[in-house]
């Protein structure tokens, strides 16, 4: 069973950067395809962003993309979303996910991902 710990999230004023990790464990990492999702007050789920086992293609939600970055070090089993430019509408909870038999490009069309983190809360002040 995979398990995914996110840390990083946390209250940041508009304009103002996050840094969030994720860290795998219970399968070889470099076998998961790994992402972002994060969920708003009152939102439906949004795909965020995902990277390839290789780490040589990456997808981001048109609301993100210029602004956040995914990149992933298989050595240190993480992936890693910097958040830059952040705005009051990316307040949300954001969930680590990892995804074991599919593409990073399913993740991309918001296909559900074979597991979860618990989330981390993310709140960006006007």
């Amino acid at each position: 069973q995979v398990q995914l710990v996110e840390s990083g999230g946390g209250l940041v004023q508009a304009g103002g950067s996050l840094r969030l990790s994720c860290v795998a464990s219970g399968r070889t990492f470099s076998t998961l395809a790994m992402g972002w999702f994060r969920q708003g007050p009152g939102k439906e789920r949004e795909f965020v962003a995902a990277i390839s086992r290789s780490g040589s293609n990456t997808y981001y939600g048109d609301s993100v993309k210029g602004r956040f970055t995914i990149s992933r070090d298989n050595a240190k089993n993480t992936v890693v979303l910097q958040m830059n430019s952040l705005k009051p509408e990316d307040t949300a909870v954001y969930y680590c996910a990892a995804e074991g038999r599919r593409p990073a490009l399913a993740m991309s069309r918001n296909e559900t991902p074979d597991y979860w983190g618990q989330g981390t809360q993310v709140t960006v002040s006007s």
